[in-house]
């Protein structure tokens, strides 16, 4: 697969045989003013620090339900139905791949570090889980999510029927395919020593969701 490319809602993407990772970027950046991809984090767009993290982690590094101009970071796969939120992404990216398992992160949580992404994916392979999330705090979170190729037509139906919540269709998938969503307490992974963060930020600001300019500085105070 060459380093750049965009591929459209039919087409299909050369990946890993077991596994592929999908940034997705695809909001409408109404909070932050413009668009949210492009915005500098740290001197670098925030969708460049997304499909790094995705590469360190070791995944081949691919962004969904975006526009193809973004094509210059990574492979992008396009919405079938733009504007249909994040869950038509997920769908989009999981039909264009062979790889039997996907994670998928959003493009405004640039704190994330590499570790977690690859003991989420260990941990789904291992258990076989239709899906692997982590919590914090005891809260749950959305994403980064791992999930198996075979939740797509489950995924799909919960689109389809309007019901376009990420957490409430990988809830239902799971259900579908009885299972319950496989759920992992990060803060457990920190002191079992599997997963840290390479500048030492504390587990809890991993979550940071850089949705408008504020949330962008406070991000970069981290950081420093």
């Amino acid at each position: 697969m060459s380093a750049a490319g965009v591929v459209g809602s039919t087409g299909r993407i050369e990946a890993l045989p077991n596994a592929v990772g999908f940034v997705l970027a695809g909001g409408n950046s109404s909070r932050m003013g413009t668009d949210k991809a492009l915005v500098r984090f740290a001197g670098r767009p925030l969708v460049a620090h997304a499909v790094s993290l995705l590469r360190e982690a070791g995944f081949i590094a691919c962004i969904a339900g975006a526009r193809s101009e973004l094509a210059e970071f990574a492979p992008v796969v396009e919405d079938s139905q733009p504007g249909m939120g994040p869950l038509e992404g997920i769908c989009a990216a999981l039909a264009s791949t062979p790889a039997s398992w996907a994670i998928f992160i959003p493009v405004d949580l640039p704190l994330l570090p590499a570790s977690l992404l690859v003991f989420l994916l260990h941990h789904a392979q291992t258990t076989s889980a239709a899906v692997t999330l982590c919590s914090i705090n005891g809260f749950v979170e959305s994403f980064p999510v791992v999930l198996r190729r075979e939740t797509l037509p489950l995924l799909k139906s919960e689109l389809e029927s309007g019901r376009g919540g990420c957490y409430s269709a990988f809830k239902a998938a799971a259900a579908s395919m009885g299972e319950l969503v496989n759920v992992l307490p990060v803060e457990f992974l920190v002191q079992s020593g599997h997963v840290d963060h390479a500048d030492g930020l504390p587990a809890v600001r991993w979550f940071m969701n850089v949705n408008d300019p504020e949330e962008l500085w406070r991000a970069e105070r981290s950081l420093s």
